[in-house]
């Protein structure tokens, strides 16, 4: 009989939304994720601040997050099951909205880097060099899980291909 709260990483249990607003859907949220028993629950546009750290914590789980300070709307989060060993990697760049989360690997198992990430459909070309260039740095000879909104609504996934340089640019750099 396996144990209970051990799982290998290959099993992985996870969910991506973009909330546009976590607020009113806390509830909502926190029944979908206990129902369907997710290891990882990834949110971008959370749209909390300081005012939202009570209402933010779900039983059993690490929450990790990065809210967008000084500006309306956006911010990201990572929930991770508490039987996970995982550590936030520093992200300074306030030009990059994104978290990232090194999950340590179980019985020799490689470690795992889970990262969500927000990109603002106008975002300039500097600030998406500075994402690549950070992607660059923490990916190095990890396993990597990738989720967010990348607003690059062009990029054809079948073929990966895409009609923006921007959008080209992202699919090169993934």
């Amino acid at each position: 009989m396996p144990m209970l709260g051990v799982k290998s990483i290959a099993q992985l249990k996870c969910i991506y939304t973009n909330a546009r607003s976590v607020g009113n859907k806390q509830e909502e949220l926190e029944a979908i994720v206990q129902q369907e028993n997710y290891d990882i629950v990834a949110i971008t546009e959370t749209w909390w601040d300081d005012s939202h750290d009570w209402s933010a914590a779900m039983d059993g789980y690490k929450l990790f997050r990065r809210d967008r300070h000084g500006r309306g709307g956006s911010g990201v989060a990572l929930y991770v099951r508490e039987c996970f060993d995982c550590i936030e990697l520093d992200d300074c760049d306030d030009k990059v909205e994104c978290l990232w989360v090194r999950m340590r690997g179980k019985a020799n198992k490689a470690d795992i880097l889970l990262g969500v990430c927000y990109r603002p459909p106008n975002q300039d070309e500097e600030a998406d060099e500075a994402f690549y260039k950070r992607l660059a740095e923490v990916s190095q000879s990890l396993a990597l899980v990738l989720v967010g909104d990348f607003n690059l609504p062009d990029i054809c996934w079948k073929y990966n291909i895409a009609e923006r340089k921007q959008s080209r640019r992202f699919l090169e750099c993934v």
